[in-house]
């Protein structure tokens, strides 16, 4: 099922090269697949001119790593990294790894330098992307339609591009845009200034724009961003504050109706015509 959620007043760190091409591709004038209406408030009307475009967070949405690295930061990395008290899980979910270093190293007391911890993420990530997480059901045929639709779809991800790259090279994934935090000349969720560059890189704007995420820093920042933001919940997020979030969506199936939803709706105002007619 999905849920609105009506507060969205807590608005307030996942690049690389892609699997595709790093431009904005074509325009939203193919209607995407159609779905039934959605039961959550629609999205408001936007500019006219502009393509809607998609942003996808990777980790926690198009793939299941939060399951592997929630229990590797409680049991390993946390004890190796930190000496003393640990923080919780939704306080750093969704922080690039550097970012996390830095709040790490002012909020507790960090027992390894920025180097090792990096390296020890790293080590981390080479079992849980090359190995063990799976891909969301369906979301490689999910995202190929949105793109062949005329939606410019981008993976925005606080993780850095050689993680990004395992994990599209791995399950074949390909988007129009690519942005790691990693990379991006400024600070990570839940700043919405990743979102904003890559809703400017597909060649949208804010009000024409649908992001998708998992943690509390990831929604904090597309809300913050101007974009219609959709939280999916999972059992890895099942406590955490998603309500900055417009809409929240539980299965992979409502995710997508969430999403094709939205971008009908957007698409649709540009005419005047309603997006619940789909």
């Amino acid at each position: 099922m999905t849920e609105s959620v009506s507060d969205s007043s807590d608005s307030g760190p996942d690049a690389g090269a892609a699997s595709g091409t790093d431009s904005a591709a074509g325009t939203d004038t193919a209607d995407a697949p159609d779905t039934a209406t959605s039961g959550a408030a629609a999205p408001a009307a936007a500019a006219e001119g502009e393509p809607v475009v998609v942003c996808f967070d990777m980790d926690g949405v198009l793939v299941d790593s939060e399951d592997y690295w929630h229990p590797a930061q409680r049991e390993e990395i946390f004890p190796a990294v930190l000496d003393g008290a640990h923080p919780d899980l939704d306080e750093v979910t969704g922080m690039n790894y550097r970012e996390m270093y830095a709040y790490l190293d002012g909020e507790y007391a960090t027992a390894v330098s920025e180097s090792e911890f990096v390296a020890v993420y790293d080590e981390a990530a080479e079992t849980i992307y090359g190995e063990e997480v799976s891909l969301l059901a369906g979301a490689r045929e999910f995202v190929a339609d949105l793109r062949a639709g005329g939606v410019p779809v981008a993976l925005v991800s606080s993780s850095p591009p050689t993680w990004i790259g395992t994990v599209t090279e791995r399950f074949d994934l390909s988007f129009d845009l690519v942005r790691s935090a990693d990379e991006f000349d400024g600070p990570g969720k839940p700043d919405p200034g990743i979102y904003e560059a890559a809703v400017a890189g597909l060649g949208g704007v804010a009000e024409r724009a649908v992001v998708v995420e998992d943690s509390e820093h990831g929604v904090r920042a597309g809300a913050a961003a101007g974009a219609y933001t959709i939280a999916y919940r999972d059992d890895h997020n099942a406590d955490t504050d998603l309500s900055a979030a417009d809409e929240i969506a539980d299965s992979p199936e409502d995710l997508f109706e969430a999403v094709r939803q939205a971008t009908r709706t957007l698409r649709d105002s540009r005419s005047g015509t309603s997006g619940s007619s789909g």
